[in-house]
């Protein structure tokens, strides 16, 4: 038993050469890479960086003669630059999230056979804590067929509390349901005072709510306006070509970017999901004098 149980907790190379199915792989590998990032799914994750460690071992198919150009090995900055890709996507919950998606970057690159990753948080206790997984290469890649109707990207529009209120908006909505073309509406907050905390960080969250409140009222004015959470979800839409109303707190609070604080208004912070969704269009309503009323489907398509 002993001998599993310091594998266990052995470094990923010592790991990768006991398991090594068919004696000793050429192997590369990066040590205690400490990069500091937001991460983590409880509250006192949120809004501040922690030291995060990644050791990542990879074996690499045998390349013979390399006549000793960079070109035809797998270089270490192909590890590094997994790990930022990654990082820079979203913001993350989990490590397991993290080590899967970095162990299929890497795996992506055709030296590679099998990866293992190891990462740590560094700060959250006396210790590191932290979780590692092994991932083998997918022996062969089989073609797939690409769909011959491929999904348009989405509209994104942007109702006031106007359009919403508007009695014209089931009509607008059949229009677009008959237009075929997928459609994210955004709101802004409700009308009326809205509570006031006094907190930049938590008026942040409430203002958020806020919105999805007024996300879930719409919804209400119509079955077809289904409301929304993560990019998931809204990708899943778009390839169905329905309606989706947002609902931004998940994504703006997991962004790696910074999106626009609803100081500057919500209409603001619809455009910063339309670049996020590479969006076919923008659209607001209900800004002008007279758009409240004039909502017209085939405009918008």
């Amino acid at each position: 038993m002993a001998q599993p149980i310091a594998l266990a907790f052995d470094h990923p190379e010592h790991r990768a050469r006991a398991m090594a199915p068919d004696g000793v792989r050429d192997r590369i590998s990066l040590r205690d890479h400490i990069v500091e990032v937001e991460i983590g799914a409880f509250q006192p994750e949120r809004g501040r960086t922690q030291r995060v460690s990644f050791n990542v071992v990879v074996e690499v198919r045998p390349q013979g003669e390399i006549g000793d150009d960079v070109d035809r090995i797998l270089s270490y900055d192909r590890i590094t630059e997994a790990i930022a890709a990654e990082l820079a996507v979203e913001r993350i919950n989990l490590l397991e999230t993290l080590a899967e998606r970095v162990a299929e970057r890497v795996l992506a690159e055709p030296q590679a056979l099998r990866c293992f990753v190891r990462i740590e948080k560094l700060d959250l206790g006396p210790g590191a804590l932290g979780v590692e997984i092994v991932r083998d290469a997918v022996p062969e890649v089989r073609e797939v067929a690409v769909p011959e109707d491929i999904a348009p990207a989405p509209v994104v529009v942007f109702l006031t509390n106007a359009a919403v209120a508007s009695p014209r908006l089931t009509g607008w909505l059949d229009g677009i349901a008959a237009g075929g073309v997928p459609v994210i509406l955004c709101v802004g907050l409700p009308d009326g005072a809205c509570v006031q905390t006094g907190h930049g960080p938590t008026q942040r969250r409430v203002d958020l709510l806020a919105i999805e409140q007024n996300a879930w009222a719409l919804a209400a004015r119509d079955p077809r306006c289904v409301v929304v959470d993560t990019r998931t979800e809204l990708d899943w839409a778009r390839g169905k070509r329905r309606i989706s109303v947002w609902a931004p707190s998940k994504m703006v609070l997991d962004a790696t970017d910074t999106p626009p604080g609803l100081e500057a208004g919500a209409e603001a912070l619809a455009r910063w999901l339309a670049d996020h969704m590479e969006a076919a269009r923008f659209v607001a309503v209900g800004t002008g004098a007279s758009d409240a009323v004039s909502l017209d489907a085939e405009a918008l398509l």
